[in-house]
């Protein structure tokens, strides 16, 4: 994840010919270190691109915090909240989907039904007004409609369900095989619309547990490649950056 993210910001930079920074939450480099060096490095103005497109306070929110700190960022900073619907992630995931729902459909002998996927959070974080799972089935509406899939092609399901916390959104993916199978499926199709990397919510509990779960159903599963590097995805950073540039004047001005 570590290599993939940091690729990802070297090939932003490129396309922005400006400097890029990586930070993490849970691991080096370290969002704080990262934004004192920043500092160091003499940056007064930055637009903050949190690489999750839906918006939680479970994850953008305690990164926007992290960024921010308790005594507020060392320089203007302009927050991108979220950045789900973009057009260019829309098309990076369609990209995605169609070369692989095709081979795997050709595969199988049959047409799969692609099952949309993002990182579940506790049902008491959406009570409390949290836009994240509307926000999630929008993207995988939006891909679903620009790759021609019908109603009946396509659902959506929660992954990664935390052991903490009460009760987390569902439905999850193994009921949803479950439910496959019993309407006739012999295989499923996941494509995460969450995720813009691979990572351990995908290359283990995607590649390896759904796997596992699915086959002791009878079913198969095939998944999207992770977007990682498409420059589609890069264009939808940069043009997000562009975009938000111009508003950390009007900040500067208040």
């Amino acid at each position: 994840m570590n290599e993939i993210t940091a690729r990802q910001g070297e090939l932003l930079a490129q396309k922005l010919d400006l400097p890029v920074y990586v930070g993490m939450r849970n691991w080096k480099p370290l969002i704080p270190e990262v934004v004192r060096k920043m500092a160091t490095d003499g940056v007064q103005r930055a637009v903050a691109i949190c690489l999750a497109p839906q918006n939680s306070r479970t994850s953008v929110g305690l990164y926007r915090k992290s960024v921010e700190g308790e005594a507020g960022p060392p320089f203007t900073l302009h927050f991108v909240e979220s950045w789900h619907g973009h057009p260019f992630l829309i098309q990076a995931f369609v990209e995605n989907l169609r070369s692989g729902w095709v081979r795997a459909c050709a595969e199988a002998a049959a047409k799969l039904p692609v099952v949309f996927t993002a990182h579940s959070v506790p049902e008491r974080t959406i009570a409390e007004g949290d836009p994240y799972e509307a926000q999630a089935r929008e993207t995988a509406s939006l891909v679903a409609h620009a790759a021609g899939l019908q109603s009946d092609d396509w659902t959506f399901a929660f992954q990664s369900q935390g052991m903490s916390g009460g009760a987390w959104l569902g439905p999850t993916v193994e009921s949803v095989i479950t439910e496959l199978k019993s309407k006739g499926h012999g295989g499923v199709f996941v494509q995460p619309v969450g995720f813009l990397c691979d990572h351990v919510e995908v290359l283990y509990d995607i590649d390896i547990a759904f796997q596992e779960f699915a086959r002791a159903y009878g079913m198969r599963l095939w998944r999207a490649e992770s977007l990682n590097e498409s420059p589609l995805l890069i264009a939808a950073l940069a043009d997000i950056a562009r975009e938000a540039l111009p508003q950390i004047h009007e900040e500067e001005r208040r």
